[in-house]
C-alpha cells in the first residue's frame, strides 16, 4: 500500500475516482448479513413500498464504505486520521456509484501535516448520494 508524502499533493488534485455498480439487490443482502443491519426497507420490496418507498434502498452505510474504500485504496489506512460524511440521497439497486475526491487543504499542526480531502459519492446522473471529508496524516 502506498502511504501519502505532503510535498507531493496539491491542493485541487483529484485522487483516484472508484466506481461500484450497478449495486445489486444480492450486494445489500450481503452487506446486511455482513454489517447485521436487517432492515426491512433493504431487502423486502413490499415492505419498503409499504412504508412510502418505490421499492428497496441501498444502506447508507453501504455507500459510505464504498467511499471508504476508495479512501484507503488512496492512502495508506494507518495515514487516516478522520473520516465522515452526511447523507444526501437514497441509493438504488441498478444505480452505479462513482466516488471521487479533491483536495481541499493541506496544513501543518502540532508537528503533523495533514491533508483534507472532499469525498461524495455520486450516482452517474450526478445525483449526490454521501458527501464529507477525509483527513490524512501525511508523511
Amino acid at each position: 500500500m502506498q502511504r501519502i508524502v505532503f510535498n507531493a499533493v496539491d491542493e485541487g488534485m483529484e485522487i483516484p475516482s472508484l466506481k461500484c455498480g450497478p449495486i445489486t439487490q444480492m450486494d445489500l443482502v450481503r452487506y446486511a448479513g455482513a454489517s447485521g443491519d436487517f432492515n426491512p426497507i433493504h431487502n423486502d420490496a413490499e415492505f419498503a413500498r409499504s412504508v412510502g418507498l418505490n421499492g428497496t434502498i441501498a444502506h447508507g452505510m453501504y455507500v459510505m464504505a464504498q467511499v471508504g474504500r476508495m479512501c484507503s485504496n488512496w492512502a495508506h489506512p494507518l495515514q487516516i486520521k478522520w473520516f465522515g460524511v452526511k447523507f444526501r440521497g437514497m441509493t438504488l439497486p441498478g444505480e452505479t456509484l462513482v466516488m471521487t475526491g479533491k483536495v481541499k487543504k493541506k496544513k501543518e499542526e502540532n508537528g503533523e501535516k495533514l491533508i483534507t480531502v472532499a469525498v461524495q459519492a455520486a450516482n452517474e446522473a450526478g445525483d449526490v448520494k454521501v458527501s464529507g471529508e477525509l483527513v490524512i496524516k501525511a508523511d
